[in-house]
């Protein structure tokens, strides 16, 4: 590698509408070069990382191109010009995939992010080229200060990239990133491009190194984690719910025995442990006050199932909740099986007979079973004060669910309930002052459950309207 070519990036130029990447240099007629991708010294702009060199170019660039808008910059680091410049090219023919969008996201970068503001007072100094733009606005766990950023350039990734895909903030909280597309070299001829994703790992200096995750075809099973072999049990739960589900003894140094949770990064297959005595039991979890049994369970990374937990919504749900060493935190997992079996045995259950304290006839009862909505009279609130509204099953949780007549009418507008035809009627006539067409006419209450004037109705009905005819 050319000495001179280290800690130095490459500035690339592409005008909109064009697929081919230049060189990012101006020539007097403020024309751009072409790069030359083959050459193992290329003659253009070399950004030193430590240098102004990138702002001077943009704050020049500006003022000479008439229409600077309608070019577009990436960079690439210099001493992997050769293996990164062909990849990034050919990205270009399809850039609207994926995985090509990803790609030459990474290596993008915005003059404006690099051009010094109006007003600037002198001797203020712009982020460096290859660190993180420091800000007050958050207390990171890790010092940003403390990383070699220069260990991603390997890897054809800009920590400008990182910024701006929000997977710098992650690496920075003792997290991963999201997979992103790598450059891996073998040789000088051998490429291999894949994705993966970044943590950071601590030195014994005190310092942070990137560490990359690349994707496994599948998880190794059958060959022993730090003298942990699994159980037939183990691979079940792991590859179910991608957690172990037990407290094991991982031997990562020669003698020394540490008790971990273990569980499986689902992008890339990669084993994850956790130290399980730092694991912090919440008292809480979506408003379910846990028990000292069920707080044990956790600790031990087993999986507890918690009913009637509260959405950020305000909805009611349950879940089973388990460590998850890959998340670092508690994590919900809906079975969906034991909810069909639920669902089932809530139908399967037979409607109450009261409904606080008021019983409920047959025929109410029928229509709960039929998922209809029925209305109840004469219950009575802790003061003593009657009062009425509607009840209806609730499938998911087979209770009954209760609401007043305003709120009764806007599910009914909303087609959110079912009506009781068995006494629609006679609600409509008695209690809202609304009649079907059968019995506009009918000025006396009806019968429950009546949707038809009887004979004798009927007759009163045909007598008023003879006396009304005139002649």
């Amino acid at each position: 590698m050319n000495k001179n070519l280290k800690d130095r990036d490459i500035l690339l130029v592409k005008e909109k509408g064009s697929n081919e990447l230049k060189v990012a240099n101006m020539d007097k007629g403020s024309a751009m070069k072409q790069a030359k991708s083959n050459s193992t010294n290329p003659d253009f702009l070399k950004i030193d990382k430590q240098g102004n060199a990138l702002e001077n170019f943009f704050e020049n660039f500006m003022r000479q191109v008439k229409d600077p808008t309608r070019f577009e910059f990436f960079r690439v680091p210099a001493e992997k010009f050769q293996e990164v410049m062909q990849p990034l090219q050919d990205a270009f023919k399809n850039p609207n995939s994926p995985e090509n969008k990803s790609f030459i996201d990474l290596h993008r970068i915005n003059p404006e992010d690099f051009l010094k503001k109006q007003g600037q007072t002198q001797g203020q100094m712009q982020p460096q080229a290859q660190q993180p733009a420091q800000t007050n606005e958050k207390d990171y766990a890790i010092d940003p200060n403390l990383v070699q950023w220069d260990k991603l350039e390997k890897f054809g990734i800009t920590c400008e990239a990182m910024e701006k895909t929000g997977n710098l903030e992650k690496m920075l909280d003792y997290r991963k990133t999201d997979l992103m597309p790598i450059a891996i070299k073998i040789d000088d001829e051998t490429n291999i491009r894949t994705d993966a994703r970044f943590s950071l790992r601590k030195q014994e200096d005190g310092s942070f190194v990137p560490a990359v995750h690349p994707i496994r075809h599948k998880p190794d099973l059958e060959r022993p984690y730090f003298g942990i072999t699994f159980t037939e049990a183990d691979k079940q739960n792991l590859l179910k719910t991608g957690n172990l589900g037990r407290v094991v003894d991982a031997e990562f140094h020669q003698g020394e025995k540490t008790p971990i949770l273990l569980s499986l990064d689902k992008l890339t297959n990669e084993f994850v442990a956790f130290r399980a005595d730092r694991i912090n039991v919440p008292e809480k979890i979506k408003g379910v006050e846990l028990s000292d049994r069920q707080k044990s369970e956790l600790s031990e990374g087993k999986a507890v199932y918690l009913d009637n937990m509260t959405s950020k919504n305000g909805n009611a749900f349950s879940a089973s909740v388990q460590f998850n060493a890959d998340k670092r935190s508690f994590e919900f997992i809906f079975d969906n099986e034991k909810r069909q079996s639920q669902k089932q045995n809530n139908e399967q259950k037979d409607v109450q007979k009261t409904f606080r304290g008021k019983p409920l006839s047959e025929d109410q009862r029928d229509s709960l079973r039929e998922g209809k909505t029925v209305k109840v009279a004469g219950l009575v609130d802790k003061k003593g004060k009657e009062y009425s509204g509607y009840i209806t099953v609730n499938k998911e949780t087979g209770r009954m669910d209760f609401m007043f007549s305003k709120d009764y009418k806007e599910a009914l507008a909303a087609g959110k309930v079912i009506p009781d035809d068995k006494h629609k009627t006679q609600v409509a006539v008695n209690s809202e002052g609304k009649t079907n067409e059968s019995t506009k006419n009918v000025k006396e209450p009806l019968s429950k459950g009546q949707t038809q004037p009887t004979e004798k109705q009927q007759e009163k009905q045909e007598t008023k309207k003879s006396k009304g005819v005139k002649m």
